[in-house]
């Protein structure tokens, strides 16, 4: 076995590990993590992303090293954005909180075998077709920009109504069951819930193509794109019930995410032209981003306090 193979079967074997004993040990009662749980297990999932860094660091160089860094990056907070939609589609269909993990567990399982199909399509693409690039970073800039003009509901508001005429479609006892099929006489029926995993996989496939095209800006080693995203992907759910109740408090990290965007898609837009080094990337995503958060937190509007 060579050792990209073999880096690959100890990836996926680590991955299968970490989500059985996640889900099937530590959540197997559904229930809301509380800030500190959520913080515990946000600083793991970190954690071990870094460790897996420090691996490839060590087994491929620091080229590599860096790249992951800076898609896992990237990748992670893009994902906080994820975390706000998330947020409104739960308060939309009025998710109870103790069902919520539910929802996130199995919509973070399909998001990861989604991402897969992405970026093995995209790198496919950008290896076949060279101008296919250019089309990348141009979808780059524009998710950017949309970022950046968009009012923070408009792409939830969207999904979720077209959404409701399926909604509609839910029989009354079906409402607020907690599973996501019922069988009743003898057939199967969708439930208020499985709408809510469909809404939700629907959002992270319009996330997934501004993201994926995103972290193939960094990087188009496969596995690299592959497993940054992968990590960024298991830590949501953590994530989702550390920041869902200061997301209000963060107003400037959609602005600094819509330039990092911008410069990601400018990036590739000029990749015929001028060669820039993943470290520099790095350097710019991190700065934008430490400025946006800083920024945030040292001009929060009079009397902000923690949503419940």
């Amino acid at each position: 076995m060579s050792a990209q193979a073999a880096l690959w079967v100890v990836f996926h074997l680590v991955v299968a590990g970490l989500i059985a004993l996640d889900l099937g040990v530590l959540t197997r009662t559904p229930h809301v993590l509380s800030t500190r749980e959520a913080g515990l297990r946000s600083l793991a999932w970190v954690l071990l992303a870094l460790l897996f860094n420090a691996g490839v660091w060590w087994a491929r160089g620091p080229h590599d090293g860096l790249a992951f860094f800076t898609g896992y990056l990237l990748e992670e907070a893009l994902s906080v954005d994820n975390i706000f939609v998330f947020l409104l589609i739960f308060r939309h269909f009025a998710v109870p909180p103790r069902l919520q993990p539910k929802v996130l567990n199995w919509g973070i399982l399909g998001a990861v075998v989604m991402r897969a199909a992405f970026i093995a399509t995209g790198v496919t693409l950008l290896h076949t077709i060279h101008w296919i690039v250019y089309v990348f970073g141009g979808l780059i800039m524009w998710a950017g920009f949309r970022m950046l003009r968009a009012p923070e509901s408009a792409p939830a508001a969207e999904r979720l109504a077209a959404m409701r005429a399926l909604g509609a479609r839910i029989a009354p006892e079906a409402e607020a069951a907690d599973a996501l099929v019922l069988r009743r006489g003898g057939r199967l029926y969708a439930t208020r819930l499985l709408l809510v995993l469909v809404v939700i996989e629907i959002t992270d496939l319009v996330f997934a193509i501004d993201s994926i095209p995103a972290i193939l800006a960094v990087t188009t080693d496969p596995f690299l794109a592959y497993t940054s995203n992968v990590f960024a992907i298991l830590g949501l759910r953590s994530l989702y019930f550390l920041l869902a109740g200061v997301m209000h408090l963060f107003r400037y990290l959609k602005t600094g995410l819509a330039i990092v965007l911008m410069l990601v898609g400018l990036k590739m837009l000029l990749s015929g032209i001028v060669a820039i080094p993943v470290g520099a990337m790095l350097g710019l995503v991190g700065s934008i981003l430490g400025l946006s958060v800083a920024a945030s937190l040292f001009h929060r509007p009079r009397g902000a306090g923690v949503l419940q």
